[in-house]
């Protein structure tokens, strides 16, 4: 899969799971959508290359050397930028159906 094709399924993902939420908090998640779905896409592209180098780099005559590949690197940092960012989104989710719970109390 493509990284474009990966980057708009992510998107279609989110915004259907945000579609029941309140617009004006759909409008205020809308950045950390748009971020999570590149964060998703990127990982995709670096997880490809990690499959064929590893995220270590071990010397070929002493495997103690061993050296962090900038790519494994980078691919932990996007997934915890997207972990904070997931876990952001789903507060906001959260919060959106215990409003919703409480708007039905009211009728019992």
């Amino acid at each position: 899969m493509e990284k474009n094709e990966v980057l708009q399924q992510e998107r279609t993902k989110l915004y259907e799971i945000f579609a029941d939420v309140d617009p004006s908090k759909s409008r205020l998640v809308e950045g950390l959508i748009e971020d999570a779905a590149f964060l998703r896409a990127e990982n995709h592209v670096l997880r490809q290359q990690l499959a064929k180098t590893g995220m270590v780099k071990i010397h070929p005559t002493n495997p103690d050397l061993q050296k962090p590949v900038e790519t494994g690197k980078q691919y932990l940092k996007n997934i915890n930028s997207y972990s904070v960012i997931i876990k952001t989104l789903n507060g906001i989710l959260a919060k959106n159906v215990i409003e919703d719970d409480d708007d039905l109390s009211e009728f019992e």
